[in-house]
């Protein structure tokens, strides 16, 4: 049993209005609708982090949008978790996945970065991989003869397609739930609920 006061959600993405609709911050994006479904706002910043503390299903805890650019997404939290006492099973982390096809949502719990260098950022910051993470998925770049690394970036840090516009309001808002399903009711619970094929 965990002996945190707070639990932490953390939505992983990029400052500034030039990433804000980008594949790589559907954390962010999360991290907002939860904010706007619970009628709060994101309006303080502590720890390099924009974030606000509240009480979810009577839970308290933090919304955390880290804004330190994605790569060193891990320290603002960890100092979150640090300053406030947070287990790191205590938090949840919300981020883009390319492994999965677009709209895609996959809860997972001890399991490798898988590359990501948000992720990655936090397991080092940690020292540790024990963090629930809501993986969303944006899907792999249409491969090029060049297969470069700039065809990944450029995937991430892209704006949605039409058709991933249109379905985007629903996966933000499953992803959103299913953040709330795990303060409530556990990631045993949201696992069998959301992991779907």
């Amino acid at each position: 049993m965990s002996d945190s006061k707070f639990k932490i959600i953390a939505g992983l993405g990029n400052p500034g209005k030039n990433y804000a609709h980008t594949r790589h911050n559907v954390g962010f994006l999360t991290i907002e609708a939860i904010a706007s479904k619970s009628h709060l706002f994101i309006d303080k910043s502590h720890f390099d982090s924009d974030y606000v503390k509240t009480k979810i299903k009577g839970v308290p805890l933090f919304l955390i949008k880290p804004l330190t650019y994605m790569n060193k997404s891990g320290f603002p939290i960890h100092r979150f978790a640090s300053y406030y006492k947070v287990n790191m099973e205590d938090i949840t982390v919300i981020h883009d996945d390319m492994d999965l096809d677009f709209g895609k949502i996959k809860i997972v719990k001890n399991r490798g970065h898988g590359g990501h260098n948000g992720v990655k950022s936090i397991f080092n910051a940690f020292g540790k991989k024990d963090c629930t993470r809501i993986r969303i998925g944006v899907g792999h770049p249409e491969l090029q003869k060049t297969g470069s690394q700039k065809n990944i970036t450029g995937h991430v840090l892209g704006s949605f397609s039409q058709n991933e516009a249109k379905l985007l309001d629903s996966v933000i808002d499953t992803a959103c739930n299913a953040s709330l399903h795990i303060i409530e009711n556990g990631i045993t619970s949201a696992m069998n609920l959301f992991n779907t094929n």
